[in-house]
């Protein structure tokens, strides 16, 4: 027993010293969590290389925070269209590769994440698809058409 407590005050001084780490299981990683871009699927959705800990890496899909865009297998042309724009101004804004994560949480979905995503000493990725007209405010539900023109 006596062995076990040494043990649990190194671990958890550990998880309090790293940045970025939740303790305790919790549901919200406040980050910054950095990670390389792998791939970009969409708009608002991303794969990365996460470092989560000391050597630790983790590839996951990420979902951009507060933002929907349009989705590449939309349900008309003009959706579609404004996919790939999305699509490409997130691969050049991710080009150097780098990437920072804050505010992560699970997302609805098993095995994605929602996270602000922003360049180091950039915009976040969620702002520029807005700012571009390429993204629309996302709080949650129904998602809007993009194909009504709206």
């Amino acid at each position: 027993m006596r062995v076990a407590r040494p043990i649990t005050a190194m671990l958890l001084l550990a998880g309090v010293t790293v940045p970025g780490i939740a303790p305790g299981g919790a549901d919200t990683v406040p980050g910054p969590v950095p990670a390389r871009v792998l791939r970009v699927i969409d708009g608002d959705t991303i794969v990365v290389r996460a470092r989560i800990w000391l050597s630790q890496d983790i590839n996951i899909q990420v979902r951009l925070d507060g933002v929907d865009a349009p989705e590449i297998k939309g349900k008309c042309g003009r959706e579609r269209q404004l996919a790939e724009r999305a699509r490409d101004l997130i691969s050049s804004s991710s080009a150097a590769g780098t990437v920072v994560l804050s505010n992560i949480r699970n997302g609805k979905y098993a095995g994605r994440v929602v996270a602000r995503v922003r360049v180091p000493g950039g915009e976040d990725f969620s702002t520029t698809l807005l700012k571009a007209g390429l993204g629309r405010v996302y709080e949650g539900g129904r998602r809007a058409s993009w194909c009504d023109g709206s």
